[in-house]
């Protein structure tokens, strides 16, 4: 009987390699996305596609539905679904903070919840959840984002030992800087919110770097594969960090104490020199009153 797993953001990017690895390693693959007629080659592989948005509880209850009904069964579930709001935590609406939460926690544990009887019953599965090494770094103006990430792999931790005695693995796949729409996404979002006011002068040189032209960033398809691993081994690793950047940045964060961290990314913004600035204001001021 050959295995099934669900991906859910597999119009493009990592969620697209994701379900064609999964599909070429021999898995019954059912691709998920809102924009299901850029999935025309997935299903022209023989990939199954469904149109369902990971916030509308009814469509995920249909899509598993049909996966029961037409496979019998839920091996894995990729919950790759997600995207990234930039801004400053001043800025960003709450209903937007709310989408976030929606869409890169709340949909993916909606999904859990609904699979977990299928394969609690069949007594084996596996949940791989897409985070981020945005979940083990933090930089201004991405502070709804990083939340959403850290709170799906702490979500992602429990999870794993709730389930360890029913035979199903939870793994958390960490992807740096990969080749997909995030970056113009997320800058274009970033502008939007914050590129004017108080936060416009970094607000501005952020997006700038989240619109240049990469150098030796990594394919979605190094991700699809971590995946397509991560689903077949015959005992995964509990977090993979792949991608460019990724390895450095769980050893830059292990490494460097808070306040230095803090110092590195205030310089690399330009924060410092707005510190400076204002002491200088000060400073002149307190000479004038004097």
């Amino acid at each position: 009987m050959r295995k099934v797993a669900v991906v859910t953001g597999a119009s493009a990017g990592i969620g697209a390699a994701a379900a064609r690895r999964l599909h070429e390693t021999g898995f019954v693959v059912y691709a998920v996305a809102r924009r299901v007629d850029r999935m025309a080659v997935l299903q022209s592989m023989g990939i199954r596609t469904v149109h369902a948005d990971v916030t509308d509880d009814g469509a995920l209850v249909a899509l598993v539905d049909r996966v029961l009904a037409e496979a019998g069964r839920v091996d894995v579930l990729v919950n790759n679904a997600g995207y990234g709001s930039f801004g400053a935590v001043e800025d960003v609406s709450l209903d937007e903070a709310r989408r976030q939460f929606e869409v890169n926690v709340l949909g993916a544990a909606r999904l859990c919840q609904l699979v977990l009887p299928a394969m609690r019953a069949q007594g084996s599965g596996r949940i791989i959840n897409v985070s981020s090494v945005g979940a083990k770094m933090y930089q201004p103006l991405g502070g709804w984002y990083h939340a959403t990430k850290y709170a799906l792999e702490g979500l992602s931790d429990c999870l794993r030992l709730e389930l360890k005695p029913f035979g199903i693995d939870v793994i958390i796949v960490e992807p740096g800087g990969v080749a997909t729409e995030f970056p113009l996404v997320a800058g274009e979002r970033l502008l939007a919110t914050s590129g004017h006011g108080a936060y416009a002068a970094y607000a501005r040189r952020f997006a700038a770097t989240l619109h240049a032209d990469p150098k030796g960033i990594s394919s979605p398809d190094v991700v699809g594969r971590v995946i397509a691993r991560a689903a077949t081994a015959r005992r995964p690793r509990t977090r993979y960090a792949v991608g460019r950047g990724a390895r450095a940045v769980v050893l830059a964060r292990w490494l460097l104490p808070d306040r230095v961290y803090d110092r590195l990314l205030m310089t690399v913004f330009g924060l410092l020199n707005r510190i400076g600035d204002r002491r200088v204001a000060r400073s002149a001021g307190s000479d004038q009153a004097a």
